[in-house]
């Protein structure tokens, strides 16, 4: 027995490793912890002799080393109330999943011959299944003594993810494998589990020759043990069935599942409750000839309906409830079809699990948006703010607090809007898409269209019915859409829209409803006579070469495919700490700051696993950075201008109409004239300039969007050759350009300094990230920038522009404004930095506490101590700004002056909020430290652990985040601190 129970331990855990061992008594528990197996053998052989313990366990994950301490390899009998066991915040990380195999049978009682074996042979099945169809490696297979168990190697950090990740599995294999003889035990979930020592016996009752007591054991052992990836365990938990739709009843009164399939010959094995509905094992696969267990049906408690099949030729636990509901209910007798030579073209399989642990790699620790952007790249030429929008409007639907993002690209026809569209729908999981024409009410009968959705209307003209359902689904974005209306026999009923579905609208002249279109992040779709070169090269190209990956999806789309899968699953309330000081130059249309803001949420969203996240009141919550504003402001201001109408509503022709109106300063200009501007004929010009109806939908013109443009209807008389006068009547149109530069510069976005306030310290790390990153456009590598810093600068003169001072985005004012200077500087911390000067007609207010000289004027380097200044006086800027440093005049603001007292005292001219950079205030923080440091032996430097969350700032100095925590004093640490006093 000894030597079993020594084989045991050292395949549940490591030697060294601290575990506890709990024996469960009839009236009293003991329990003692080892990190000596030899002691732990010992004490487990002691209390297995005793006839009152019904069974002896330990921990399965790995234990904090300091819970040794409480009983150290001891076991202390009969706990009392204050003595502690292992918790689930105990765990440092998990090691094992664990799947137990219990047989049904009274409580209390061991198992009868019957019901142990059953439980062995399920647990053998379920290895089978993950083994053969699930990729899994081989498990740990064991007797339990009155059932069986199922061990397999994970590694995966102690936090709620995993902790539902593991709940969410065994909900799985206890759905996937119903059976009345044998549950799976869903509870095994906690990190803290306790579980079987084999080798020590199970006693549940008395010992009968029935129900006899019987030592657990270890049946088989891989010959290497390989740990199941998180890849392949997010793979299984994707079939746990979702609620969607309630089914439509016939008859008055909700669907009854055991009705319909005792109505339609659907024999049922077996049923019982399951989570909160009632799980049917059928008798007979309908779905497939080739095996005949492993089908269920579910109906929820709202009365949804889940059907599928565990077998991986059946679709491997998808839904297939429609398909079946449809195959019986057409009086056609079921056609047992033959196994499908293509599986994925039947039921979309999850990502296969390289692909999905490449995504989750990615998520973790890459960067998702760039590699969406370049998976779109490699089958559409340009059109990349088209494709970041539909991104970010794909994240909208897993943050909580949003309205969702829907986008809405126009562009003249023929141009690539439906290819921009499908390219970026081949990354979406199949069963989240819906495109093709329907009905106005068709949505409301979708049966199977899932909430999170992506809704596409490509070139379909929406009638008035069709634009109130889209009002009404994107105001109810976070909940169903209902509608009610009668049935033939004017009976009341209720249908609905799931919930969080996005729409991507595709018109060459826009929705023609200003509310639809306001609602929606505008874009244009590139039409330039460039990006036509490019096209015909790409395709010119693409059929002179062979196929890189055959009839299947590339690997790069797999891949971000994969992404989605995981992100759609997610469900986050994004926080903004900075919002209340985002400010917008222009706030007239309320729609646009929200856009922002998801835009922001959005961003955020996509590197979830990249961030800190916390759960309050049950819900999961990030937090925006700088770097998400900074993120969400580029894409909205080139939506102000260079690639899209969000303010102005302008359609791309539109815009482009008004550029050459802009250059051609005329006092005065008719059609004709623009006719010979642009090349374009005298129809397609009135058009965009008057409006139009078309198909009963009347579409605006310039004359109506825009206030610059007016016009006045006048006779112009003309000599002919022979002496004759004509008259006829025209229009002549003008152009106010004061006007028209206030009109269009509406895109501007910044952070107020907000001086008076304190907040908490940020990191000092400033990433640009793509915020450098570049639309493809006309560039002049030769613009001079003259910059008094002595850092190497280069410039390039470009279309957006973007103010760090504030963190404000200048778009391009509507298309036809002029380029601005834009410079990028080599930042002293090595990051990268786009600054361009304020254009001189916008000015967003003034900059408050700015005591710098303005933007453009010398600054002189030096002339002060760094004594002067005081680190606990100043607070991290939202952004960094190009202003000179209060101490050393350098061009790189980082920290800002509070509202101090020694500041109140000063002149009223000198009140002003000083600025200083990093390296000052890093060297004033250094100055602080030497001035005040720990009296020796008052701090135990050896008790001192590292933290990674935040938890406050240092004890000692008061000026940075703590990174070291004394648990027992409570004395927390900075990184300068703690070095300082090891020193």
């Amino acid at each position: 027995m000894s030597e079993e129970l020594r084989t045991s331990l050292s395949l549940l855990s490591p030697a060294g490793n601290v575990i506890e061992l709990r024996a469960i008594a009839d009236t009293a528990v003991h329990s003692g912890y080892f990190d000596d197996q030899e002691a732990l053998v010992a004490q487990a052989q002691t209390l297995d002799s005793l006839p009152e313990v019904q069974g002896i366990y330990v921990t399965l994950n790995e234990v904090n080393p300091a819970l040794l301490a409480r009983r150290a390899n001891r076991v202390k009998l009969r706990l009392g109330r204050k003595d502690a066991t292992t918790s689930d915040a105990d765990i440092r990380r998990r090691r094992w999943f664990p799947i137990d195999v219990d047989p049904q049978r009274p409580s209390g009682v061991s198992a009868t011959d019957g019901e142990h074996r059953a439980a062995l042979v399920r647990a053998e099945e379920i290895a089978r299944f993950l083994g053969s169809e699930k990729g899994w490696p081989a498990p740990v297979l064991a007797d339990s003594g009155n059932g069986a168990h199922l061990l397999y190697r994970i590694d995966l950090p102690n936090d709620d993810a995993s902790r539902d990740l593991v709940k969410r599995c065994l909900e799985v294999l206890d759905l996937l494998f119903p059976d009345q003889a044998c549950r799976i035990d869903t509870a095994n979930f906690n990190a803290a589990r306790i579980w079987k020592l084999y080798g020590t016996t199970s006693r549940k009752g008395d010992h009968t020759s029935d129900r006899p007591h019987r030592v657990s054991r270890v049946l088989s052992v891989p010959g290497e043990l390989q740990v199941v990836s998180e890849a392949l365990l997010l793979q299984l938990a994707g079939a746990l069935p979702t609620e969607g739709q309630a089914p439509h009843a016939k008859k008055h009164g909700p669907f009854d599942l055991r009705a319909w399939l005792s109505g339609h010959g659907i024999r049922v094995r077996s049923e019982r409750p399951w989570n909160g509905g009632t799980l049917y094992a059928l008798e007979e696969c309908p779905f497939s000839p080739a095996h005949h267990d492993g089908a269920f049906a579910i109906q929820f408690a709202s009365g949804a309906v889940f059907a599928g099949c565990h077998h991986q030729s059946c679709g491997g636990g998808s839904q297939r409830w429609q398909e079946l509901r449809n195959r019986y209910e057409r009086n056609t007798p079921p056609r047992p079809a033959a196994p499908p030579r293509n599986t994925e073209a039947v039921t979309p399989s999850p990502a296969s699990p390289p692909e999905m642990e490449e995504a989750l790699e990615i998520l973790g620790s890459g960067d998702p948006l760039r590699e969406m952007l370049r998976t779109f790249a490699l089958d559409h030429e340009g059109d990349a703010t088209v494709a970041e929008c539909l991104i970010l409007s794909l994240a909208s639907r897993s943050v909580i607090n949003t309205n969702g993002l829907h986008v809405s690209v126009t562009g003249e026809s023929g141009k690539g809007k439906s290819h921009a569209f499908g390219t970026m729908l081949r990354q979406v999981p199949e069963r989240f898409r819906l495109k093709g024409a329907m009905s106005n009410k068709a949505l409301f009968y979708h049966d199977t269209l899932q909430p999170g959705s992506v809704i596409v209307l490509d070139d379909t003209t929406l009638s008035d019915e069709m634009q109130e359902v889209l009002k009404g689904v994107t105001t109810s974005f976070r909940e169903p859409f209902i509608y009610r209306t009668v049935s033939r026999d004017r009976k009341g009923f209720v249908c609905t829209i799931p919930e969080r579905c996005v729409w991507w609208v595709a018109k060459v002249e826009g929705s023609g409803d200003d509310q639809v279109f306001n609602r929606m992040l505008t874009c244009w779709i590139d039409d330039s006579p460039e990006q036509d070169r490019r096209v015909l090269a790409r395709i010119l190209l693409r059929d002179q070469e062979v196929p890189r990956h055959g009839d299947r999806e590339s690997h790069e789309v797999r891949v971000c495919r994969a992404m989605w899968e995981d992100l759609g699953q997610q469900r986050f309330f994004v926080t903004i700490p900075f919002a209340s000081r985002i400010r917008f130059q222009a706030h007239d249309n309320r729609r646009n700051p929200e856009m922002l803001l998801d835009l922001i949420k959005a961003h955020t969203l996509l590197r979830y696993r990249q961030r800190e996240q916390e759960v309050i009141e049950g819900v999961s919550c990030l937090s925006a950075t700088r770097e998400d504003f900074l993120e969400a402001t580029r894409v909205y201001g080139l939506l102000h201008g260079t690639t899209g109408g969000q303010t102005t509503k302008l359609t791309k022709r539109e815009s482009d109409l008004l550029g050459v109106i802009a250059h051609g300063e005329w006092q005065e200009f008719t059609i004709p004239m623009l006719q010979k501007a642009t090349g374009w004929s005298n129809g397609n010009i009135h058009k965009i300039i008057h409006g139009y109806l078309s198909r009963g939908t009347a579409y605006s013109g310039l004359l109506e969007k825009c206030p610059s443009i007016s016009f006045t209807d006048r006779t112009v008389v003309s000599e002919e050759d022979a002496g004759v006068s004509m008259r006829r009547r025209t229009n002549a149109y003008t152009f106010d350009p004061d006007l028209h530069r206030q009109w269009v510069a509406g895109g501007g976005v910044w952070l107020d300094g907000d001086e008076d306030g304190d907040s908490s310290t940020p990191s000092t790390d400033f990433p640009s990230s793509s915020a450098t990153r570049e639309e493809a456009g006309d560039t002049d590598p030769d613009v001079d920038c003259k910059n008094p810093s002595s850092e190497k600068s280069t410039c390039v003169n470009e279309r957006r522009s973007f103010h760090t001072p504030e963190g404000t985005y200048h778009p391009e004012s509507g298309g036809p404004a002029a380029c601005q200077p834009v410079c990028d500087h080599a930042g002293s911390e090595g990051s990268r930095e786009i600054i361009v000067e304020k254009p001189g007609n916008f000015k967003p207010g003034a900059h408050a506490g700015d005591s710098g000289p303005p933007h453009g004027s010398k600054c002189v380097e030096g002339g002060r101590d760094v004594a002067s200044v005081s680190a606990h006086e100043y607070k991290p800027l939202i952004l960094p700004e190009r202003t000179p440093c209060y101490v050393c005049g350098r061009r790189d603001s980082r920290y800002v002056e509070k509202m101090t007292p020694e500041r109140k005292k000063r002149p009223p001219e000198q009140q002003d909020a000083r600025r200083i950079c990093l390296r000052c205030y890093r060297e004033a923080v250094e100055r602080a430290r030497a001035s005040a440091p720990p009296l020796p032996g008052v701090i135990d430097y050896s008790r001192m652990e590292p933290v990674t969350s935040s938890i406050g700032r240092c004890s000692v100095c008061g000026l940075e985040k703590a990174e070291w925590v004394d648990r027992g004093s409570g004395v927390r640490l900075c990184g300068g601190c703690y070095r300082s006093g090891e020193e």
